[in-house]
């Protein structure tokens, strides 16, 4: 009988999974917009949205300013990356630094049909509905 190596399928599993984004962009629809109705169950009152647009990249815009980042943690969890926003002035800066520090606080990420919610260890939450 001829020994049989495992090696190659072991390489070939792991350049496979290499290549897998297992980050929310790997389970949500890459086209979606997801717009904000709340932060902590209470009702937001500008418009905020984020996509997930390639693997492991956050685009957005927060009620003044358009905005990116990176997330890197495995789904479900959700960890990003300094936030790179353009620097527009406008009556809702307010509303903006609320949603950027929310967004920046959140852990677990989750896709429920056309709702995404986000949350944290201490009972924080963010949810945003679809605008396909």
């Amino acid at each position: 009988m001829k020994p049989t190596l495992l090696i190659p399928a072991a390489l070939a599993s792991l350049a496979l999974s290499a290549c897998t984004d297992e980050t929310i962009s790997g389970y949500a629809d890459r086209e979606t917009v997801w717009t904000l109705l709340e932060i902590d169950r209470k009702p937001f009152d500008s418009n905020a949205t984020i996509t997930f647009p390639k693997p492991g990249q956050i685009v957005g815009e927060a009620p003044c300013n358009s905005y990116s980042s990176e997330q890197k943690a495995p789904y479900p969890w959700f960890e990003i990356g300094p936030i790179a926003a353009t620097r527009r002035a406008c009556d809702a800066l307010d509303h903006e630094s609320q949603y950027f520090t929310a967004l920046t606080e959140m852990r677990q990420i989750e896709v429920q049909g056309d709702m995404l919610i986000m949350s944290n260890e201490t009972g924080g939450q963010m949810v945003f509905l679809s605008q396909r």
